[in-house]
């Protein structure tokens, strides 16, 4: 299996994305390519060729969601596993972001510290989870 090192990264909020782009290149060491807007992230998608895709819910412009079914009608974004990050924990709502083709969701606030290690886990185990079987962390 070919190890997780790229990250499309989506996240408009400036102090949220300073920590996660902290915890993401600085400790766990991954490339990651953080956009503000979702369009920027739909744009950005075909040149970076990530990995994962760290998907913001909530955005001024599209929403998290949104930039996922763009990025699924593109190139080889149909196989690219998507996390969205989320403030809205209510269960209803986070099965709805795992219909929409989420591995797993997390809950924000996260912990930076164990971010990364958090999306090496999701990433190794990707496959053997059952389909359907959702996968949120706190």
């Amino acid at each position: 299996m070919k190890p997780l090192s790229k990250i499309l990264y989506l996240e408009d909020d400036p102090h949220i994305s300073e920590i996660a782009l902290i915890a993401l290149r600085d400790i766990a060491g991954f490339d990651v390519h953080h956009c503000g807007q979702g369009q920027d992230a739909i744009n950005s998608f075909t040149e970076f060729q990530p990995d994962m895709l760290l998907l913001d819910v909530m955005l001024p412009d599209l929403d998290g969601p949104q930039v996922l079914e763009a990025i699924r009608k593109l190139d080889g974004g149909a196989s690219v596993p998507a996390i969205f990050m989320t403030a809205k924990a209510q269960k209803h709502e986070q099965d709805a972001y795992m219909q929409q083709g989420a591995i797993s969701v997390i809950v924000k606030p996260f912990d930076a510290l164990t971010l990364g290690e958090t999306l090496q886990s999701l990433w190794s185990s990707r496959g053997s989870q059952s389909a359907g079987e959702p996968h949120f962390v706190a």
